[in-house]
């Protein structure tokens, strides 16, 4: 289903409108990796769809063996990258639900990573991993200069990344993520350092959007006038700058950027820019992400409030 139509129901799948990748999650589920493969191989020299490509295979392996028997059968940097993934996902999760095992996983992970990078020393998906597990350690390298909070963190395993790929999407998040007060932060060092990565992106990136990840993060629904945040100048002048910069270049991707288009369309919709959220709900066609909906109660209710607020067609409710 092309994106910008909309045939009455949303589609929640992360795989979206790449095709081959939603064929390999189907492939996966099933036990069979060789779609995984090509999908992932193609990608060798597109570090962004690597990235995405891979996370989302991995979550859809997570919950078997297909990543252990991939390695063992037909070993290389694909399986080695899906290995990494896998591992990544288990760790992160044991830790959040306070599992024992989640020590033993991290350090799984770990090596899953180093090995995933020696078979692929140019690729930064798996020092991307890397990153995501930070949050389990809490490294404390200083932080550059221009920060009013100087927060420490793992700087240097970001700056090795960004000289691999300077504006790497996932490594900017997963950063940024270390910084959220959920997970040890402080909402002061994480708009800190969302204004800092944001200031250095160009103004066309998606990058741009940081800040308005932050401030979600931050959102408090018990808060007096939580909600009214984004109609605050600077909120205004991220979203619209964004909007004027970014979004024209949307058109020109290979497949969708559903979840940035809607971090985006809702920070439009919250400021009561309906026409400007209404072209990018409009771009996103079908393809729904769980966030940022998921902030303020049922994602498919909130959605369905934006674009029924915009003037757009809604899932059919009989």
């Amino acid at each position: 289903m092309p994106a910008g139509s909309f045939e009455g129901q949303y589609v929640w799948s992360p795989a979206a409108d790449d095709r081959a990748l939603a064929q390999a999650c189907v492939d996966v589920r099933a036990g069979r990796y060789f779609s995984a493969h090509e999908v992932l191989r193609e990608t060798r020299r597109d570090f962004e769809l690597r990235a995405h490509r891979s996370l989302v295979l991995a979550s859809e392996a997570a919950g078997s063996d297909l990543a252990e028997r991939w390695l063992d059968e037909e070993p290389g940097p694909e399986a080695a990258l899906i290995w990494a993934r896998v591992a990544m996902l288990r760790a992160l999760r044991m830790a959040d639900a306070g599992d024992r095992r989640a020590g033993a996983l991290e350090r799984i992970a770990r090596t899953a990573c180093e090995r995933a990078a020696k078979l692929a020393p140019e690729d930064p998906t798996p020092w991307v991993a890397q990153l995501a597990l930070a949050r389990l350690d809490r490294p404390r390298d200083p932080s550059p200069q221009g920060l009013l909070t100087s927060p420490t963190g793992p700087w240097y395993l970001l700056a090795h990344i960004l000289r691999l790929d300077p504006w790497h999407r996932e490594a900017h998040h997963r950063f940024l993520s270390f910084f959220f007060a959920r997970y040890g932060g402080s909402s002061s060092a994480s708009w800190d350092v969302a204004a800092f990565l944001s200031q250095r992106a160009p103004a066309s990136s998606p990058l741009r959007l940081l800040p308005l990840v932050a401030l979600l993060e931050d959102y408090n629904p018990e808060a007096p006038l939580a909600a009214r945040a984004w109609e605050q100048p600077q909120w205004i002048s991220a979203a619209t700058g964004v909007h004027r910069n970014w979004f024209p270049t949307v058109a020109a991707y290979r497949f969708t950027p559903v979840v940035d288009l809607a971090y985006l369309g809702h920070a439009l919709f919250m400021a009561k820019l309906e026409f400007e959220a209404r072209e990018v709900l409009t771009a996103m066609g079908p393809y729904a992400s769980r966030m940022p909906w998921s902030a303020f109660g049922d994602p498919e209710e909130q959605l369905t409030k934006a674009r029924r607020a915009c003037g757009l067609p809604v899932p059919n409710t009989l």
